[in-house]
């Protein structure tokens, strides 16, 4: 598999050297030359394969000539080695648990499988060490700083911003030690992910470290987060109705994701971006107008992003038909208030208890379904609420239990180190 630049400035790479680059010379994000289509009568017996077979024949394609068949394999069992249950919420609607991984985020499937990957790529050379170099709007440092922890060869960089992350977040990120490194920001989420572009390009530091990037504009992070539909629809096909997923989307890698699994055949009817009050796609697709905004900060700060990298990856797989993009995907935002009364609605009709993320998905989707009773929704719940403990226990006047393997990181010391602007972050790779 061959892997273009979308700028269209930069040399072809296979999948090795995309992974490895993060982002292409010319600043474009590497999307694949072609897109294998699974045949349809892959999905009239899906509910009888296993997830790892279902992972592996949706992937495989995507790192041929890479990776072989058996080690593979091995990569999607260890990074699919936890549950993906689906909690109903109404008659029309249930949620999709992505959050059960060891960081209680869904990030922890891109993390690990592209942790695993370069692992492999790098395993013949663990003395030329690879700076994996992350920005994190919350819950992407924490999955990443898990994923790569220990691995032999890579060093991991993760930029945040500072006292934009929930507590529980700030403590997984920078708790860690041994090849994490944490870099507290003075800015938003977009500043940090503006410095990691920027130094991809600064020849200072790429002469001296090899760069890759582990947030969802890498192949290896974004790609695999396609097995969350598969996962869906192999658990949703009995009940024979159009699948609808609506998807609480930030900096839209893991709904690009879902629209690439629909691409190569997923039979998934509609999508839903939704979004706080950073709503630059869904402001795009009532206006036809793309305008990057400045990132405001809200209680769902995983997705306080003002103009989503991915979103340029969703337009290609639609050809830039916006009138087709149009068909198949939907967006709303809502504000906090909104966000915070969503909380309360979930827990009084089911009493699950959602994150302020997955609050949003739900909005969205019941917004959704009111035009079509006819099809039946999930809604992604990205993390789990002790995240967001404060928003969650306040709104909902409850306890929220915490989980163990939360325990022993919420009494670590936070070690992290502040820098103000983008020389701050140079200064410290150089060092």
């Amino acid at each position: 598999m061959i892997y273009n630049s979308l700028n269209k400035k930069s040399k072809a790479a296979e999948f090795p050297e995309a992974v490895v680059r993060g982002i292409a010379p010319d600043r474009g994000l590497y999307f694949p030359e072609k897109i294998h289509r699974l045949p349809d009568s892959f999905f009239e017996n899906i509910e009888q394969k296993s997830i790892p077979e279902i992972a592996f024949q949706a992937i495989a394609p995507f790192v041929e000539g890479s990776i072989p068949e058996d080690e593979l394999r091995k990569i999607i069992a260890e990074t699919l080695d936890f549950d993906f249950p689906i909690v109903p919420i109404t008659n029309q609607m249930g949620t999709l648990e992505l959050f059960q991984g060891p960081t209680l985020a869904f990030k922890d499937v891109g993390a690990r499988f592209m942790a695993r990957c370069l692992g492999y790529f790098n395993k013949e050379n663990t003395s030329q060490k690879i700076t994996v170099l992350v920005a994190t709007s919350g819950d992407t440092g924490g999955a990443v700083a898990n994923g790569f922890l220990g691995v032999p060869g890579i060093e991991v960089v993760i930029l945040y911003p500072k006292g934009k992350v929930s507590e529980v977040q700030e403590q997984q990120l920078t708790t860690l030690g041994q090849n994490i490194t944490a870099l507290e920001v003075d800015g938003v989420f977009d500043d940090c992910q503006d410095m990691v572009k920027t130094a991809f390009l600064d020849e200072d530091i790429t002469q001296h470290k090899q760069l890759t990037s582990a947030n969802s504009i890498n192949v290896a992070r974004w790609l695999p987060q396609m097995f969350y539909y598969f996962i869906a629809y192999r658990a949703l096909k009995k009940i024979n109705k159009p699948l609808v997923v609506s998807v609480p989307s930030g900096n839209f890698g893991n709904i690009c994701a879902g629209l690439m699994a629909r691409e190569i055949g997923l039979p998934i009817d509609h999508f839903i971006a939704s979004t706080n009050i950073n709503d630059v796609v869904p402001d795009f697709l009532s206006s036809g107008v793309y305008t990057p905004k400045k990132s405001s900060p809200t209680i769902s700060n995983a997705m306080d992003v003002g103009d989503p990298s991915n979103f340029i990856r969703v337009l290609k797989i639609f050809g830039d038909d916006f009138d087709s993009l149009k068909e198949t995907l939907s967006g709303f935002r809502f504000t906090d208030d909104e966000t915070r009364e969503a909380l309360k609605e979930i827990h009084e009709i089911s009493g699950y208890v959602a994150d302020p993320h997955g609050a949003v998905g739900y909005l969205g989707l019941k917004e959704y379904l009111k035009d079509h009773p006819e099809k039946y929704g999930i809604f992604l719940e990205t993390a789990h609420p002790v995240k967001f403990l404060d928003t969650v226990e306040d709104t909902l006047n409850i306890k929220v239990d915490i989980p163990e393997r939360l325990k022993d990181t919420l009494s670590k010391t936070k070690k992290s180190i502040e820098i103000q602007d983008y020389q701050g972050l140079k200064d410290f790779l150089l060092r």
